[in-house]
């Protein structure tokens, strides 16, 4: 019976979330980046970034929900340029090696609404630590500053894109098959179907809407195989 595990704060600062995915490295499922990379990767994104300076993050998927982070502010925002899709497997965390999982990233083209975190200057190296300990475990994103429009002004932010270069990157994927995902697979973090609900329920929550998303769902509901239906009655 698999473990459920819980993202959490503690979880990631603890070093646990990482020792938990040495044992899927171990086993095959998943290559772990060294954490003097990670560290490097976030140091040369604010490297020009004045210290007393506070920093914005763009959240599209599971951060919307569990940040995970201590914040002063959050805000809606739309990035122009990018799209939300599940085009990321995961042999781990939302599914198996014999079903795997799929995840969101950003893709170019389109545009992409979410929550903006803003993180204070003064904590922005401990709280991003964190971030990058989630999101960075493996080289599956790109972090890149990108430009995300709120009603009060454009925002600098980072964002976590797909690396096309990396393994488990799928490209796009028909319909048919995502729904299939979403409907079946299952790992320690919890089904598919979990993560696609938990993100639309909190971008309505937040007056914001992906009609490709709430398609995703719909026909997800109506798959004969939903392993989520006994859940939500």
């Amino acid at each position: 019976m698999t473990v459920r595990i819980e993202i959490s704060r503690e979880l990631v600062e603890s070093g646990e979330l990482e020792r938990i995915v040495k044992e899927y490295e171990r086993e095959g499922h998943f290559t772990l980046m060294d954490p003097e990379e990670r560290d490097a990767s976030r140091h040369r994104l604010l490297d020009d970034l004045p210290l007393d300076e506070d920093v914005w993050l763009f959240a599209y998927g599971s951060l919307i929900w569990n940040p995970t982070i201590e914040f002063l502010e959050k805000r809606p925002g739309t990035l122009l340029g990018y799209h939300r899709q599940f085009c990321l497997k995961t042999l781990m965390g939302r599914g198996t090696p014999e079903n795997p999982g799929l995840t969101l990233a950003l893709e170019p083209g389109g545009e992409c609404c979410g929550i903006l975190f803003r993180v204070a200057a003064a904590e922005r190296e401990q709280e991003l630590k964190i971030v990058w300990g989630r999101e960075m475990l493996s080289g599956a994103y790109h972090p890149q500053w990108v430009e995300v429009e709120t009603e009060q002004e454009s925002v600098r932010a980072i964002a976590f894109t797909m690396n096309h270069d990396y393994h488990n990157y799928t490209g796009p994927l028909p319909e048919e098959d995502i729904v299939n995902t979403m409907a079946t697979a299952s790992g320690p973090l919890g089904g598919c179907w979990e993560y696609l609900f938990q993100t639309c329920d909190h971008l309505a929550e937040n007056d914001l809407d992906d009609s490709h998303l709430t398609r995703l769902k719909e026909l997800t509901l109506a798959h004969p195989g939903f392993i989520g239906r006994d859940r939500i009655g």
